[in-house]
């Protein structure tokens, strides 16, 4: 019954993200795990050592199940990938890799769960039960430490190669109120009132068999908490938006809807050409300030499209800035790239891809994955990162820019930010994926405008491009698998919010006082 209802929980938190997006249970559903993990005997034989009692226990695999649950629902999309057979890969060997591909990611977030769950409890291992009984500040206390774990675990899966599902964005796109939170230190402040109202609810629940009046104290706690950084969020979200007239910039966005499938043989090279020709001729006439085309448009070295393609002979008559998504060269290597044209046809920047697709871009641990799953690219040599401190520079002013996966880590857009950029341009390819994936994807993007506070862009393969505010209002959406072109208003913008300035502040400030509470609770 335990693994049913924890099972559950993780499955409800599932539920949060975007399209379901039922935001609103990611603030009870956490509290299952959390009774699970706090009730109850929390050791195994005593001959084992504190650690293995910690680990090699039940609660472990509740935890493991929990995070199984709510990651593996979450990311459940990333079957899509299958069938690749228009990629030569068989069709049965293509659904292993795509099974292979979700476990993996899966399992990794279940890992940040179940370290949680084990240092939760070997906080209070003191005492072969926890004892709910000592009062609310023991509770506060414990509620104080669980949050700092997890924001800090985030942070950590944060800067590795595979992340995806922080709590955060369980919030995005419908609780714009919250999200105007990040502001302050970024999706931490999100993360963290996620975990503070679940858990406060949790020990509400457990002092209630022993104490009813504190358990009033807690829920009230936990009511005017919650109920206080929503009016927090909603005082930032209601201030107005001051936009410079002069930094205006009216920008075209080409969606070109080149399946995958054609999209890097003869026949998806011709449609690319024609269409994003056709486009870029046709927003000229708009008369726009900057067109821009999504990651990879032409999927082409940037030295053959140069040469002799219509495509540039149409930006040398127009005269209309482009950012074009293609394939850089860098010695003999390829790097996933984003070209800043000018509209007398010199490149003025280029903005390499640097966070790179784990088993899609490039195989982590080649030397032992490589021989179970190949390289799902079709490039002939391997993409290689980019420099982190890259500068995209715009006749318009410095541009914070991502491609696709890039919109999971805040740090890389807040770092340029805090460099300069702004404004915001993100450029992707979600075209071998279902209509889940572009929905979290642009659901990512609206928490990087927002705590970045940073108009943005949005350029899309198949959808869903967009223009987004820096209150995270989508100002236009595409609709998915279709051809579009759109123009609209983005501004630039100067200020920096207290999240560019200091980062995330909140999860270091937190982690001091969590690693105090421990010592405090061993020399006890």
């Amino acid at each position: 019954m335990k693994f049913l209802l924890v099972a559950l929980s993780g499955l409800l938190m599932g539920l949060t993200t975007a399209p379901f997006s039922a935001f609103y249970l990611a603030w009870i559903a956490l509290i299952p795990l959390w009774l699970l993990t706090v009730i109850g005997d929390n050791t195994s034989p005593k001959h084992k050592s504190l650690l293995s009692q910690i680990i090699f226990n039940q609660k472990t695999l509740i935890a493991f199940i929990w995070g199984f649950c709510y990651h593996g629902f979450a990311l459940f999309w990333i079957t899509g990938i299958h069938p690749m057979t228009w990629m030569g890969v068989p069709w049965f060997s293509s659904l292993l890799i795509a099974i292979f591909c979700w476990i993996f990611i899966t399992v990794w977030g279940a890992i940040l769960v179940t370290i949680w769950s084990c240092i939760l409890r070997l906080y209070g291992a003191n005492n072969s039960k926890y004892k709910h009984s000592q009062g609310l500040m023991e509770a506060i206390t414990r509620v104080i430490f669980a949050v700092a774990v997890w924001c800090l675990l985030e942070l950590i899966w944060n800067q590795g190669a595979l992340w995806w599902t922080s709590l955060s964005y369980t919030q995005s796109p419908n609780n714009l109120i919250i999200l105007q939170l990040t502001k302050i230190s970024g999706y931490s402040m999100v993360t963290a009132s996620i975990v503070g109202i679940n858990g406060l609810i949790a020990e509400s629940i457990l002092i209630k068999k022993t104490n009813q009046k504190q358990f009033l104290s807690l829920f009230s706690i936990a009511f005017i908490i919650c109920t206080g950084l929503h009016l927090w969020g909603l005082f930032i979200y209601q201030k107005p938006l001051t936009n410079n007239p002069e930094k205006a910039i009216k920008v075209g966005i080409i969606q070109g809807n080149i399946p995958n499938a054609i999209k890097l043989y003869p026949q998806g090279w011709r449609k690319a050409i024609e269409g994003y020709t056709q486009g870029y001729k046709i927003l000229s006439v708009q008369k726009v300030d900057l067109i821009i085309t999504p990651e990879t448009a032409l999927p082409f070295e940037l030295d053959d499209i140069m040469g002799n393609s219509s495509f540039y002979r149409s930006i040398l008559k127009q005269q209309i800035p482009v950012i074009l998504g293609a394939f850089g060269r860098q010695n003999n290597s390829y790097t996933n790239s984003l070209f800043m044209i000018t509209d007398n046809g010199s490149i003025l920047s280029r903005f390499d891809k640097v966070k790179l697709v784990p088993l899609g871009e490039y195989i982590p641990f080649e030397n032992i994955l490589g021989k179970l799953i190949d390289r799902l690219s079709p490039l002939d040599s391997h993409l290689i990162a980019g420099e982190t401190k890259q500068i995209f520079k715009t006749p318009f002013g410095p541009a914070i820019t991502g491609i696709c996966y890039e919109s999971a880590f805040s740090e890389h857009f807040r770092r340029q930010a805090n460099a300069g950029g702004e404004f915001i341009i993100t450029a992707s390819n979600n075209a071998h994926y279902s209509q889940i994936m572009p929905a979290q994807h642009h659901a990512q993007d609206i928490i990087r405008a927002v705590e970045t506070d940073r108009w943005m862009a949005r350029a899309t393969n198949t959808g869903y491009s967009a223009i987004i505010n820096p209150k995270g209002n989508t100002l236009w959406i595409s609709d998915i698998n279709t051809y579009q072109l759109h123009e609209g208003i983005i501004y630039g913008r100067n200020n920096q919010s207290l999240y560019v300035k200091w980062g995330d502040w909140l999860t270091i400030i937190l982690s001091i006082f969590a690693g105090m509470l421990w010592f405090i609770k061993l020399i006890n």
